[in-house]
């Protein structure tokens, strides 16, 4: 029977699991036709941890643990490039595959939709394609990078315009510039009808690790010694940190003003740059929040011999009071130098993408910037951006950044969309039959350049 009738004869299984294997989490759960989608995506820690008493917790089970002092972190994924599979395997099989997961699922009848960080080592990609065929018998799989994935949302109705039927997101737009700010860096990749631009795709080693450990050093300078407190670092990343619009300004407010400059307005229209964050207490299970500065409780605690308090003290708790931090930490994304890298900023980074591509293709894209992953949830991310691209943009292009709802999420809800068009998804997958009659060499060809379509 020629090639062309077997595959068409082919029958897909009905699940397709889509799988964004992030550095940080993984955005998973199966496509469905609910109309509320987003809720079908769970975020499932990447990382096998050892707690202080030596416990090790897997992927998702941390979501029962309420102590996370002094934890060390294993992460599988390194720089963005998935390197280490035995410890996947396990955050896989405890997430899937066991008989107590939440997204159970038999690989066998289960198709897989999984991304990758783009310019991914052909080592790497060979071993994920034996890991998904050999070990976990997936009965097809379409590996591609995350980017390519956001081309199958509905980008007009990020830009408040007419939305997109639900039968055209089996279509990728036209054009779009994908920004993902994510855990181990920052990638700039131009998509033309869901397919990038190899050549122009551009990273800034700087994620959100990056910066959570920048933070950690901040701060183990100017209080306590938070090396080893990853996990409560990156929460208080989360909390209080802002990118700052008037980053001179800002920066005289809070090392060269008395306590009244202090208050005088941000940047971005708050008054209080210096804030206090209250501890977490992992005795009592109760979490850490921020809450504005009390220079007067700082006093007292002073008086009390001490530069903090606890609830068992005079009614005091521990906190640290924060300040530059706020800002300095996220400007690292927009200043690389001021770390000593000798990286461009994400605006002239940009660019750079931008000059690979024919100068008839910049306005298509300028006109369509979506920002996506964790770091773009810091306030006056999507602003700070914007305004520094419109200084380095030609004048008669038009600009419009914007980020959805929830920017982590997004790359899944594109995978969601491609997996329920199951005629385009046909095309693109390779089953466990073609891997096993063509080999690995076979499936690079058909995987190349994110795309379905072999070379």
């Amino acid at each position: 029977m020629p090639r062309q009738a077997k595959q068409a004869d082919r029958s897909l299984p009905e699940r397709t699991l889509i799988l964004d294997n992030g550095a940080h989490t993984i955005k998973a759960g199966f496509a469905s036709d609910s109309p509320d989608t987003e809720k079908d995506c769970h975020l499932i820690p990447n990382s096998i941890a050892r707690a202080r008493d030596k416990r090790v917790w897997i992927g998702g089970q941390l979501e029962h643990c309420k102590d996370f002092g002094e934890m060390a972190f294993r992460r599988p994924v390194e720089k963005g490039y998935l390197v280490n599979w035995e410890g996947e395997r396990e955050i896989w099989c405890n997430s899937f595959f066991d008989d107590d997961a939440k997204l159970k699922c038999d690989p066998r009848e289960t198709n897989l939709i999984l991304t990758e960080a783009p310019n991914a080592p052909a080592a790497l990609q060979t071993n994920c394609d034996q890991m998904i065929f050999e070990e976990f018998e997936f009965a097809s799989y379409y590996r591609c990078i995350g980017a390519s994935l956001n081309a199958y949302n509905d980008i007009p109705a990020l830009f408040d315009n007419p939305p997109r039927p639900s039968a055209n997101l089996a279509s990728p737009v036209e054009a779009l510039l994908l920004i993902d700010s994510g855990f181990s860096h920052t990638i700039v990749t131009p998509l033309l009808h869901g397919r990038p631009v190899q050549s122009a795709i551009r990273r800034l080693d700087i994620g959100g690790k990056f910066l959570t450990n920048y933070l950690k050093e901040l701060v183990s300078i100017r209080h306590y010694n938070m090396m080893d407190e990853t996990h409560l670092m990156n929460e208080i990343k989360e909390a209080v940190c802002y990118v700052s619009h008037d980053f001179k300004g800002d920066l005289e407010r809070t090392w060269k003003g008395n306590a009244s400059d202090r208050q005088k307005p941000r940047s971005d229209g708050e008054t209080d740059i210096v804030v206090d964050y209250v501890l977490p207490d992992y005795n009592t299970h109760k979490a850490g929040y921020m809450r504005p500065h009390d220079p007067s409780l700082s006093g007292k605690l002073k008086k009390l011999g001490s530069a903090t308090g606890s609830v068992g003290d005079a009614g005091f708790e521990n906190f640290m009071t924060l300040g530059n931090e706020r800002f300095t930490v996220p400007e690292l994304l927009f200043s690389p130098g001021d770390v000593g890298m000798k990286q461009a900023g994400l605006a002239e980074v940009v660019m750079q993408s931008l000059q690979v591509l024919p100068t008839g293709l910049w306005s298509a894209m300028l006109a369509n910037v979506i920002v996506v992953g964790g770091n773009v949830k810091f306030a006056g991310f999507v602003e700070r951006l914007e305004a520094e691209i419109r200084s380095l943009a030609p004048a008669d292009c038009v600009l419009r950044v914007v980020t959805p709802v929830d920017p982590v999420k997004y790359t899944w809800l594109g995978g969601a969309n491609l997996a329920n068009n199951r005629a385009v998804l046909k095309d693109m997958v390779v089953t466990r039959q073609d891997y096993m009659e063509h080999g690995s060499g076979w499936v690079a060809k058909k995987f190349v350049c994110g795309s379905g379509t072999p070379r």
